[in-house]
């Protein structure tokens, strides 16, 4: 089954808060505070998604993620950042150019993030995209 998520996020609010709406839509997630104990769950799981922070102590996003696509070139990661919106858009541009499947600036609503990770993992119970008339 494909539907594992890696969130590594330093705020612990922003963090309970996605894992319980990723984990209620159907996905299996594990969490992790900071890049360097991310980088230890995503060698140990090799989850199917990560969705990272980019702005977070003890090893920042965009080296975790730099780090993640060594590991595995193909790897979905999902880069995040909050702070001032043109700080977020600067940002998440380099995570772009560093390899991040898609981006999402901080605050964002929970719905548009379940659109961008199904985009990225769907789930098997997710209705086919085609219509069956």
């Amino acid at each position: 089954m494909n539907n594992r998520i890696l969130l590594i996020d330093d705020d612990l609010i922003v963090r309970q808060t996605i894992v319980n709406v990723l984990t209620d839509a159907g996905y299996e997630v594990a969490s992790a505070g900071d890049g360097l104990s991310g980088m230890r769950a995503y060698r140990h799981s090799r989850p199917d998604l990560v969705i990272t922070d980019i702005i977070m102590p003890d090893q920042e996003g965009i080296q975790t993620l730099m780090e993640i696509h060594k590991v595995d070139p193909t790897a979905k990661v999902i880069a995040i950042s909050g702070g001032g919106r043109t700080s977020n858009l600067r940002i998440l541009d380099v995570a772009r150019t560093m390899g991040a499947s898609d981006t999402l600036a901080k605050p964002f609503d929970l719905e548009e993030l379940l659109t961008v990770v199904r985009r990225w993992l769907p789930l098997d119970t997710d209705p086919p995209s085609n219509n069956q008339n």
